[in-house]
């Protein structure tokens, strides 16, 4: 039986599509539910559907984001968009991606039930006779991986003077850390930490062309809370100390 999992932040979407469809006769196996992003999140990480229903406007949600970091993380896994959201830029970002169906609310039963049978045929067709995903499946998995990766380095482009880590990185952009550092380290050939301490260093080196501001101070104010520890990563960064390329750049 194929599992499938319905995330949509309307009850009644929820109990009409798990309960008013016979699965049985598809080979299908609603296994869980959730009305919003977070908890579906958790839902698809305890239960690895084959298939997925999932509307993307939901509070507190990038629908693009969680697509990508499903399709990057479950390749094989089927998606179904169910959505008031009538946007044909966007949904061409999200079949680009490697989502099935855009189903636009209300949908009839007739496009549901086209649905479900293309996204059991398309399960069943998702690896190849030696396991590996299919041409069509690398193609929107590397897809995916890049739009991963650019939200991923996005974030921390934003948000580098914060205590960031990379679960809070993996978070916003709808992956495990594990995939995430895989995927980084893959596309810059750079760990997390690494990848971080390069943009602080980036912000500090154009920070420190202020005489005015002291050295510790811009060690704050990029996000180092010991200056000491600055100190040394600027220089592996650099090859030179804080202080001798403050001189330099006079």
């Amino acid at each position: 039986m194929k599992k499938v999992v319905i995330i949509d932040d309307e009850p009644i979407i929820v109990q009409g599509l798990s309960k008013g469809i016979e699965w049985d006769k598809y080979g299908c196996e609603v296994v869980g539910t959730a009305g919003d992003g977070v908890e579906g999140k958790r839902v698809i990480e305890e239960l690895h559907p084959d298939i997925l229903f999932l509307d993307i406007c939901m509070p507190q949600m990038d629908g693009l984001t969680m697509i990508a970091g499903l399709k990057s993380e479950h390749s094989d896994m089927q998606i179904a968009i169910l959505t008031g959201f009538r946007d044909f830029e966007y949904a061409q970002k999200a079949i680009n991606l490697g989502v099935c169906r855009f189903l636009l609310k209300p949908s009839n039963m007739d496009e549901i039930d086209e649905a479900i049978t293309h996204m059991v045929e398309m399960s069943n067709k998702a690896k190849g006779p030696d396991g590996s995903a299919v041409e069509g499946e690398a193609l929107e998995e590397k897809t995916a991986d890049n739009f991963i990766v650019r939200n991923a380095l996005n974030y921390i482009e934003e948000h580098y003077n914060e205590k960031i880590l990379l679960s809070d990185v993996a978070d916003k952009v709808y992956v495990s850390q594990w995939h995430l550092s895989k995927l980084l380290n893959k596309e810059t050939e750079k760990n997390f930490s690494e990848i971080l301490n390069s943009v602080r260093i980036k912000k500090a080196a154009e920070l420190l062309k202020d005489p005015s501001k002291r050295i510790s101070d811009v060690a704050e104010e990029v996000g180092f809370l010991d200056v000491a520890h600055f100190s040394r990563v600027f220089k592996k960064v650099k090859g030179i100390s804080a202080n001798e390329y403050r001189n330099h750049t006079k």
